[in-house]
């Protein structure tokens, strides 16, 4: 249209153009209009080069994002912030607190989606420490009254194991909102406490005021899975559609993850065969852990052919099929499973899991000989196992 008519633009309308792109997920159209800015001399607006980061974080492309945001000349809150938030998704929580720290020597001071994102970096990489002072600068800036920087609070002390001090920001605030009440509910599910996520669900239901939602049938069930509290998870399940919701794959997934590992497995085949949508390889890989744990060959041999069929490049369930073909001397068959697993390069993702200590996260991987300290941290595994081993 600016070719046949000789329309004009401004740094507004291109600003606008980019972030249309954006929301609705047009990222190609929005990368033409990034070259667009380069040809008219407008990516050195603030508001266009803002609303390019912004695209560039929401197609994915982090590292792209970051090179239009150094090459800004000058930055606004929401540059800034969408940066950090773009790093805050891949659980990059150093360079999150890098980008913050460079923010307050700007122009620009933070604003609460600033500290939102921030508090996601450090839940995602479990980083306690740098929490609580991303939580100490929330209450010096004045942010403390805002609902979603305190529900974000109340999800980072959750996922990183401090329910207390999650429970007290909690109970602190008075306008709770169905977030507040489902990620309090989802942390004490997921350190097992069933008991007071059923007892959380209950005040909710009764005392609260809020209606609960599905994400809050999905932290309850997640809570009687981990307890093995099959009659309160059935009864749980069967109550949504008295408040009106129809269970989704999530909550079919955790019924069936809480009866497999009961050792209800033909219960929870059927729950999967009488689902009114199609199981996913979830689904199916929850049955065939509870199967290897249960020892029911015939049935894990099943689950992992059919979620096989449906993520047919998923190398541990080639590993897993493969091992209970051998089980029941089905050599060949293992022998084939083996072959597709070689012929198409498939290899199994090693196991990682970290730890915090004096505000530094510290990650293992399995079979990495890499860290410096390998020999200490060896020899502290031997004397676990003769630990375990004499007691």
């Amino acid at each position: 249209m600016q070719q046949r008519e000789r329309w004009s633009f401004d740094a507004y309308d291109l600003s606008s153009a980019v972030s249309s792109c954006g929301s609705k997920r047009e990222f190609k159209t929005g990368y033409g209009f990034h070259c667009l800015a380069l040809k008219s001399g407008l990516i050195s607006d603030v508001y266009v080069g803002s609303s390019l980061v912004v695209l560039y974080r929401d197609s994915g492309e982090v590292d792209n994002a970051h090179k239009v945001f150094v090459e800004m000349p000058e930055r606004n809150v929401v540059s800034w912030t969408a940066m950090i938030s773009g790093f805050a998704q891949e659980w990059r929580v150093g360079i999150c607190l890098n980008l913050y720290s460079e923010m307050r020597n700007s122009t620009s001071d933070p604003n609460n989606y600033t500290f939102t994102a921030l508090l996601s970096a450090c839940t995602g990489s479990g980083a306690l420490g740098q929490g609580r002072s991303v939580h100490c600068q929330t209450l010096q800036m004045g942010f403390k009254s805002y609902l979603h920087i305190s529900n974000a609070l109340i999800s980072m002390y959750c996922k990183c194991g401090d329910l207390k001090d999650a429970f007290r920001i909690f109970d602190d605030f008075e306008n709770k909102d169905v977030v507040s009440w489902n990620s309090m509910i989802a942390g004490y599910a997921q350190h097992g406490l069933a008991t007071q996520a059923i007892e959380m669900f209950e005040v909710m239901m009764t005392k609260s005021g809020t209606k609960p939602d599905e994400i809050t049938y999905l932290g309850v069930l997640s809570s009687c899975r981990h307890a093995g509290l099959v009659k309160e998870g059935r009864k749980f399940f069967n109550s949504m559609a008295e408040h009106g919701m129809k269970p989704q794959l999530n909550h079919y997934s955790c019924l069936v993850d809480l009866l497999g590992r009961f050792g209800l497995l033909q219960e929870a085949l059927d729950l999967i065969e009488n689902m009114p949508m199609e199981p996913n390889p979830v689904i199916w890989g929850s049955l065939l852990f509870s199967c290897r744990v249960h020892g029911d060959v015939w049935m894990g041999i099943r689950a992992a052919e059919e979620r096989l069929f449906l993520e047919p490049e998923c190398a541990a369930t080639h590993v897993q099929l493969a091992n209970l073909y051998a089980s029941v001397q089905y050599y060949k068959e293992a022998a084939t499973v083996r072959k597709v697993m070689k012929d198409k390069g498939l290899k199994t993702n090693p196991g990682c899991s970290w730890i915090e200590i004096d505000n530094d996260v510290f990650m293992f991987r399995a079979e990495d000989g890499s860290n410096c300290r390998m020999v200490e941290i060896v020899h502290v595994l031997h004397f676990l196992v003769d630990h375990m081993e004499l007691l």
